[in-house]
């Protein structure tokens, strides 16, 4: 019997993209709210969370995430904004947005979520909202606080990069936090003829 993994698909952040939100991060903790900061480096764009999977069903999604990613040129996106999940009056999640070609990246993770489906992976329940987790509470903020510090960075937005890859990756629990191991990738169509 095969191992089971907790597993994901995600679009990884370039380093300007990284320094941009650490730059909000350090801001916000200025207003010292009970929240765990997700490490920069580990910060990325979450297109499909599987949860548990067996180790055996790797190749079938790198298979689905491969046709899949052919089928889409690399396309343009930034940070952008900072809100929290699910509400001011009881934040559990704090996040940046995403802009630029969203549309695109909305498309793809359908696309994605289809093809997951085919080989008996479970549609996710909640509508895709791409966004970068930023840190998460943990227990309740002054709700008159947040709304002052959301406001302030209201108008963030990062530089635009380019969502050229997809990658597959492990998840380990520790209590340091998350280890995530990049297990395969999937490059999105270059077309030669522009």
């Amino acid at each position: 019997m095969s191992d089971k993994i907790r597993a994901f698909v995600a679009l990884k952040l370039p380093e300007n993209t990284v320094s941009s939100i650490k730059r909000i991060q350090e801001d916000f903790k200025s207003y010292r709210f009970p929240v765990r900061w997700v490490r920069p480096e580990k910060i990325h764009l979450t297109i499909k969370f599987f949860g548990e999977i067996e180790e055996s069903d790797i190749n079938k999604i790198g298979t689905a995430m491969s046709n899949c990613a052919g089928s889409y040129e690399p396309f343009s996106l930034s940070a952008r904004g900072v809100g929290v999940f699910p509400g001011i009056t009881r934040p559990r999640v704090i996040w940046t947005g995403i802009s630029g070609e969203a549309s695109l990246l909305s498309a793809l993770q359908n696309d994605l979520e289809n093809r997951f489906e085919e080989i008996d992976f479970k549609r996710e329940d909640r509508p895709f909202s791409g966004h970068l987790t930023i840190g998460r509470f943990r227990e309740r903020a002054d709700s008159g606080k947040l709304i002052e510090a959301l406001r302030k960075f209201q108008s963030f937005e990062s530089e635009i990069f380019v969502a050229g890859e997809l990658y597959l990756y492990k998840s380990d629990l520790r209590p340091e936090g998350p280890v995530y191991t990049e297990l395969l990738s999937a490059p999105l169509r270059i077309d030669k003829t522009k």
